[in-house]
């Protein structure tokens, strides 16, 4: 049950900010959760701690629902988000960072984020926040990358 409540609750905060447009998506060669756990291992290697990770999938199975592998993984680095905060603490609903692999209708498998620079306009992020943006956009390009490369 417990699973299942996280799994809402992480379904209407995504909902709520992210739009298909604001997201990265790279193919991974992997299985979903081959892929998370890729990246899981290039995160903490990088310094940033894991909150959690959301098998959505099995969530469904435990609601009697079906769905195609899904599973969505929470982590941050202070050092990276807050500097982003501090621009406009309201940022703080889309950090720390989420990153979803999925398998889609035909078999490929994803991995997403979301494009810092939407988080520049969502929070409407002046110049100041530049440099935050793109240490952090730089940073979701190499998980990605090194997540979902043979």
């Amino acid at each position: 049950m417990l699973k299942v409540l996280i799994t809402a609750l992480v379904f209407v905060t995504l909902g709520a900010n992210a739009r298909a447009d604001d997201l990265i998506a790279v193919k991974s060669t992997r299985p979903v959760k081959e892929t998370l756990d890729r990246l899981q291992k290039l995160v903490t290697d990088d310094g940033f701690f894991i909150v959690g990770r959301v098998p959505h999938s099995e969530a469904a199975k435990d609601a009697g629902l079906t769905l195609r592998p899904t599973e969505l993984m929470i982590f941050g680095k202070p050092q990276s988000g807050t500097p982003i905060m501090v621009c406009n603490q309201r940022a703080g609903i889309d950090l720390p960072l989420h990153a979803l692999a999925w398998q889609d209708e035909v078999g490929q498998v994803w991995l997403g984020m979301v494009d810092p620079k939407a988080l520049k306009e969502r929070y409407a992020l002046g110049p100041n926040c530049d440099g935050a943006i793109a240490t952090m956009k730089a940073a979701v390009r190499k998980l990605l990358d090194g997540a979902t490369t043979p």
